[in-house]
């Protein structure tokens, strides 16, 4: 009975320490400026890398939507067939996979205007879904200022603990081995 326990909570150690290892970025589109006709979004985007499990947050006016759509639609700024919309002013989208992805304003003009975001997604390695990703909201606001950041405006993240996993991984053992 002893030994089962104390399996258990090996275990349940262990799976703590991977979670811990997890890591994950909410980007906010624009950053202050936000989703909007103003901003230079190809800019933006440049030195980013996006991951599977980070998200990507719009901030806007009820002036603009947001719209996912496919590489062809991105290019034509055609904004009648859509992957998924939204116009709530506050709206998410996980990057639960790797590949393309591709956004535009659901104002035609606003599209052709340069409103629109293409990410290239990259495996996380250490991810395997969201985390942290916030749930939409009705009537978002977006924060006053108009300074940009090249950094995301949230993440979240913990430090690696190797070597807390390896004494981990070694104290086990040798409380194992003394059983033997």
């Amino acid at each position: 009975m002893g030994n089962n326990l104390l399996l258990l909570i090996f275990t349940a150690a262990f799976l703590l320490l991977h979670c811990l290892r997890c890591s994950a970025t909410v980007y906010t589109v624009g950053d202050s400026s936000g989703w909007d006709i103003s901003t230079d979004i190809d800019s933006w985007s440049n030195d980013k890398t996006f991951s599977t499990g980070d998200t990507l947050l719009f901030q806007y006016s009820q002036y603009h939507s947001v719209s996912e759509v496919t590489e062809g639609n991105y290019k034509g700024c055609n904004t009648t067939n859509v992957l998924q919309s939204s116009s709530n002013g506050n709206t998410t989208f996980a990057l639960t996979s790797p590949g393309e992805r591709y956004f535009i304003c659901g104002n035609r003009l606003h599209c052709l205007g340069g409103m629109k975001l293409h990410v290239h997604v990259v495996e996380n390695q250490t991810v395997s879904g969201p985390v942290g990703a916030p749930s939409a909201q009705p009537g978002g606001s977006l924060r006053p200022g108009s300074s940009k950041s090249d950094e995301p405006s949230n993440s979240v993240s913990f430090v690696n603990p190797g070597s807390l996993e390896a004494l981990l991984l070694s104290s086990f053992a040798s409380y194992i081995i003394s059983f033997s």
